[in-house]
């Protein structure tokens, strides 16, 4: 086991649990929540946890409530659970959607409802003022990175849309990344979140925007997935994968501090609309993104971070006529089954899903400007 502060504690490696529940002993807390889902539970990870919980005389209550994209409802009964145990602390045990759940609840039991008045696109952060209790997060999946994200994405009851809400206290105090955790995902959840993690440091690779320590992150991140996706993909009982694969995903979401891209303006809605993983809705639009994003008219310095990442690809045997062709073969190599229509997803519906991702903020910061027009393009050569 290795320890970074960068800038969250990340303990990373095979003991990181064990070595976190020592130190979770050594904080006094009174009882904790913690916060996962059913397929977690059904897993037995919950029970690894609490089998350390128990002998360090810990005291904690399960809340397990939590959607493959999380909406509004878990938050609200998340608080519940945390007011009705009289908890004083809080774990995010899994992917993206228990920590990010998590980490909301961590808000609400702290401040006035709405959730909606917190939207981080409506300045919401300043709202969020009163003490807020302790948060850890313990990755089961590597995709998000949310274990190092200071935000949240909940699907709002009233708009149906992710919303983004942001505050520098969501940060976990301590990141747990042990490899083991991680070995009971199916090859399709390994795709799938491994693809998260791809996309997070490609996008944010592309933002232009002067932020070397991000770029370097994100390229390390991008050769990191690409050399041990595959890997993990076909031996999910590969440790060294599955370690490999989990500070990538946290490299990407620190590296999209920079922003992110059209890719997840996509992915948003394909996910709140039609139910599909986040991850996997990533992969779906990333190799047409990408296309167009080649066809567009490039300055040398955009044309270089393109020739870059390919170069990563061709180094991990992935090259290919193209960046775009490139990220379709990797898709593949890993199980995506690409095709929105494949997916279930209807050609009747692209244009409502175009005018969602024209809604959702993040291609403010993509490489080339996006229209509705143009996400409806891409949509189309996706399908």
């Amino acid at each position: 086991m290795v320890q970074y502060n960068y800038p969250t504690t990340i303990l990373l490696g095979q003991g990181s649990l064990a070595e976190f529940v020592n130190r979770l002993k050594a904080a006094n807390h009174k009882k904790i929540l913690i916060v996962t889902d059913a397929m977690v539970e059904k897993l037995g990870i919950v029970k690894k946890l609490t089998d350390l919980l128990g002998p360090a005389g810990i005291s904690y209550a399960v809340f397990t409530d939590v959607h493959p994209n999380p909406v509004e409802e878990d938050v609200e009964k998340g608080v519940a659970a945390y007011k009705a145990g009289n908890c004083d602390c809080i774990i995010g045990l899994g992917g993206g959607s228990p920590i990010d759940v998590a980490k909301m609840i961590k808000v609400m039991v702290s401040n006035p409802p709405p959730l909606a008045q917190y939207d981080d696109s409506l300045g919401g952060d300043r709202l969020i003022t009163k003490p807020m209790p302790p948060l850890y997060a313990i990755s089961t999946t590597s995709g998000t990175g949310s274990e190092v994200g200071r935000s949240g994405v909940i699907i709002m009851r009233d708009t149906k849309r992710k919303t983004i809400f942001f505050h520098p206290q969501l940060l976990p105090a301590i990141a747990v990344l042990e490899p083991g955790l991680t070995a009971g995902m199916p090859p399709w959840l390994t795709a799938a979140t491994g693809m998260d993690a791809l996309v997070h440091c490609l996008e944010a690779y592309f933002v232009n925007m002067f932020h070397p320590m991000a770029d370097g992150i994100a390229l390390q991140g991008i050769e990191l997935v690409a050399k041990w996706l595959p890997e993990a993909y076909r031996d999910g009982n590969n440790l060294e994968a599955r370690e490999k694969m989990q500070i990538a995903a946290s490299m990407g979401a620190v590296a999209f501090q920079k922003g992110l891209g059209m890719v997840h303006s996509m992915a948003h809605p394909l996910s709140s609309m039609y139910g599909l993983h986040h991850g996997l809705a990533n992969a779906l639009c990333l190799p047409e993104s990408i296309l167009f994003i080649e066809k567009s008219r490039l300055t040398p310095e955009q044309m270089g971070k393109v020739q870059k990442v390919r170069a990563i690809f061709a180094e991990c045997g992935f090259g290919r006529g193209s960046l775009s062709e490139s990220c379709r073969a990797f898709c593949e190599a890993v199980g995506i089954q690409l095709g929105l229509a494949k997916n279930k997803v209807p050609a009747d519906g692209l244009a409502a899903l175009s005018a969602e991702a024209q809604k959702d903020p993040c291609h403010a910061s993509n490489m080339i400007p996006v229209t509705q027009d143009d996400f409806m393009k891409v949509l189309k050569a996706a399908l």
